[in-house]
This record gives structure tokens, sequence and C-alpha cells, in this order.
């Protein structure tokens, strides 16, 4: 894959996006205060432990407490079909123990970190599981040929190191001198945390993982990669000197960028990542979809909108959700959405036709590193996709909730906050005896009782036999208001 890779530094974030074919595809953000912790190693306290949910919560030394589950621990490291067979949590943790812990998923809205005990370390080429003794391939190598050659290439190499190792894709380009340089590299890297963690009698980190640059260039760059630009000369030199050891087929390929016109500008990323935050996605053919995220899941709707372009209405159905599959792949990863994601395209009655459109949403995510799973259609026509979630989406990273709507998506409309507004005076008629009533409210409330619903206000003044003034307030907005008894 010819990707680019644009790196955007500030003195607050890194930005990282991932372009392909001259559009960016995935963005990857690390803001100084709010660096992400997934791989970092941490020596922690097991605080409480909850047998009736087989899970306990460990203090890392961050904000909140930490939580593991009893599969997540070194000592449950063989995936059992009966639960019955796994050992109790009690019996292997306890309330004051100090255990090595790395961290699995970040901390997501008001859920704590996730924590195992089956420690890795990623290198550029492997992965050391120091706990481990077994030797694996990623699934993303395909081939079983493949795959046994690089086990047995493995084995010759290995020495008297203990551990296990996971072989990653970039092995099957590796030479043997660089898989023995990550090897060392890996092992010298467990040792100084071993070697820090003795005699720690408080949470604290061990080891923190490689920043976002790093990771950028250790997990996506590849040979194909042409160019990776930083607009930061510090950075772009300390990215050089890391390769050097660590990734040296990207010496080359690092540029500092220096120009006037700023480097997201080059393919238009800032509006890109504006549009990732909204709900409605244009098609070029006219069409669009409509992406909703929720805490549950996210669902993904396909609209013909203004195409017309087909022969007949089936051909126009079908090139519409042909089209929205590489919409929404790249929305998928554009806005890091995991889960459960549900896509529903407009209804296909021919078979055929169903399976072309799964056939382009698997080509489209093979080259999501995320791994996904793609389901077949069902009887109303959806298609269920679950990604994997690791960190927080797009949407939650750049926005907050609405203070107006309370994240509800909506407001009640102004002649309903009259009427509410007009309910609550009559209430209070019959249990205060005010010499005037006075309505604070936003201007758009203000104008609609003084015009539109001034006759209702009028009978009310009338019935309660009490004046009703009405004063604008305009830092309100339309659901606020405040009613004075004078």
């Amino acid at each position: 894959m010819n990707d680019d890779i644009f790196i955007n530094v500030t003195s607050f974030e890194t930005r990282i996006a991932i372009i392909e074919t001259g559009v960016i595809q995935e963005l990857h953000i690390e803001r100084n205060s709010q660096k992400g912790k997934v791989g970092n190693i941490y020596i922690g306290k097991v605080i409480r432990v909850l047998p009736g949910l087989q899970s306990a919560f460990v203090d890392i030394g961050l904000e909140k407490s930490a939580f593991i589950h009893v599969m997540d621990l070194q000592e449950n490291r063989k995936e059992r079909l009966n639960a019955i067979n796994t050992t109790l949590i009690e019996k292997l943790i306890f309330p004051g123990q100090m255990i090595i812990t790395q961290i699995i998923k970040d901390q997501i809205g008001s859920k704590g970190a996730r924590l195992t005990t089956k420690i890795s370390l990623a290198g550029r080429i492997l992965v050391y599981t120091p706990y481990e003794d077994k030797l694996g391939v990623s699934q993303k190598i395909n081939s079983e040929e493949d795959r046994i050659n690089l086990r047995d290439r493995l084995k010759s190499l290995i020495s008297t190191e203990t551990g296990g190792y996971i072989i990653r894709t970039n092995a099957e380009d590796a030479s043997d001198e660089e898989i023995l340089l990550d090897i060392k590299y890996l092992n010298k890297l467990w040792g100084s945390i071993l070697s820090y963690s003795k005699n720690k009698t408080e949470p604290c980190i061990l080891h923190e993982d490689l920043d976002i640059s790093q990771r950028a260039i250790r997990d996506i760059a590849t040979p194909l990669t042409k160019t990776i630009r930083v607009d930061s000369l510090e950075l772009t030199n300390k990215l050089i000197e890391w390769s050097k050891i660590y990734a040296p087929f990207v010496i080359n390929k690092i540029q500092y960028y220096k120009e006037e016109l700023p480097l997201f500008d080059l393919v238009n990323i800032d509006q890109e990542i504006t549009k990732a935050l909204s709900r409605k996605i244009d098609l070029k053919s006219g069409g669009y979809i409509i992406i909703d995220q929720t805490e549950a899941m996210t669902t993904i709707d396909v609209n013909t909108g203004k195409f017309v372009g087909g022969k007949n209405l089936k051909e126009t159905i079908f090139r519409t959700n042909l089209e929205a599959v590489q919409a929404i792949s790249r929305q998928l990863r554009l806005r890091n959405l995991g889960g459960i994601i549900i896509l529903d395209f407009i209804d296909m009655e021919e078979t055929d036709q169903q399976n072309i459109i799964l056939q382009e949403i698997q080509k489209c995510l093979s080259r999501d590193k995320t791994k996904t799973t793609i389901s077949s259609f069902t009887k109303l026509g959806l298609v269920e996709i679950t990604r994997k979630r690791t960190k927080d989406s797009l949407k939650n990273q750049l926005c907050e909730s609405c203070q107006v709507c309370n994240s509800q998506g909506y407001i009640k409309t102004a002649k309903t906050m009259c009427y509410e507004i007009l309910r609550e005076i009559l209430q209070e008629s019959r249990q205060f005896n005010p010499k005037e009533f006075r309505i604070l409210a936003s201007k758009k409330i203000i104008d609609l009782l003084l015009e539109e619903e001034n006759q209702h206000l009028t009978k009310l003044g009338d019935f309660i036999q009490k004046p009703i003034s009405l004063s604008v307030e305009n830092s309100y907005s339309q659901e606020e208001y405040d009613i004075i008894l004078l």
C-alpha cells in the first residue's frame, strides 16, 4: 500500500494522518495533556476483588482505579470454552497485593482502564510475551506455509532467551539480522522493567509505550510507504535517529516539511476532519449516508438522495450501496468507530448484488489494521460489523456533550416552552400571592409570547388576576427560563 504519513506537531498535540490515493484514511491524535496509555506497564495494588463479577479493581496511580477480569490474569492464560475450569479470581489475587500489569484499553468515559497481567512488548517485527513459552504468528499472515516457515525460522534464531514471541507481518520481509536485533531489544527492555519494579511498595509506572509518532513508524510504515512528512525539525531529527536502530528502511523516507502552506492543507485534511464529525456524508453520485454514534452501537443508514443515474430503480439502489461501501469503510477508520456497527443498506432483492456488496466491504476493510468481523445480510437487509475498540472515537476525542440539549440531539420547540412557562405560572399562582409575575427567557420565547401566543398570555393574566411582565435574557438558551415573583 503506497501510503504517505503526515505528522503535524504543535506544543499541545501531535496529529498523524494516513494518506492513501491522496485522501486521508486515518487520523491519530495525541494531546500532551491526554496521552493514550495502552501498552504502558505499571506496578499496581489490588484494592478490591469482586467474586460475583470475577474481576478486581487495581490502583495503578491514575485518577480512576483500573479494572482486571479473571481471564486477563496470566494464571488463566489458556483460553477455555468451559468457564467452570477457570481458577476463581479470589484464589489468584487478594486486596493489598502488588502486581505488574499492562493497560490493554484506555479509560473511556466513566470506565477506568482495563488491565492484563499477560505482558507483551511490541517491537517492529516481533511481540515479546515474557510470561509465555509459545511462538505465535499474526492472523494477518494467511498462508499456512508462510506461517510454518516463519515459526521455524524464529525457532532457529532464539538461543537461551525465555518467554514467547508473536511474529508480526513485518517479519515476512525482515532479515535474520533484523529479527535478532528485535529479540535483543525486547529482552533488554523487559530486563530493565523487572529491575525497576523491585522493592516497589506503591503503584507507579514501569514502562511507557513509544510516543505516537514512533508507534506510527513501527506499526503503520512499510517499505511501500512513499514519504513520512514532519513539520517539526526537532521531531524529524528524533525520528531519524530512532529509525536508525528500529526501522532503518524508513530513514530516507522521513522528510522535514518547511513550506509556508500548512502540511495538513496539502490534501485538505482539516476539512475532512470537520466532515467526519457530522452525521451526514454526501456521496459523489448525490446519495448520502447518515452516521449515528451511540453508547451501545453505531448505525449507518444509506440513502439514494438525489441520485437517479441508474437505468432502473434496482440498478440505482445497487450503485448507491456500492458507492456507500467505499465511504463507510473510510469513515470507520477515520472516525475510529468501534464495537457493534449496523449498516442499513437500501433494500436489494437480488442475492447476487448482496454478495457483491459483502465482497466489496471485505475488500475495503482489508486495508484496516484494526480487527473487524463482517456478518451476512439479515432478512431485514442489515449488515453487522464488529470492530475492535481500543481507544475513544474521533468524536469523543474532539467533541463534548451539548450543554443546550443535554446530549439528546434535540431541544423543545419555542411553542412547547411557552406553554410550559404558562402552566408553571398557573401552578405558582395557586401557591403564592405576589404582586406580579415576571418571565425571564430568551428573545425567541419572549417574542413568541408577545406575538403568536399573546392571547394565551393575556387570558392567563386575567384568570389569575395578576400582571405578567416579560424580560429578555440574551444569555439564556431556548430551554432556559426563570419566573420571578415580585
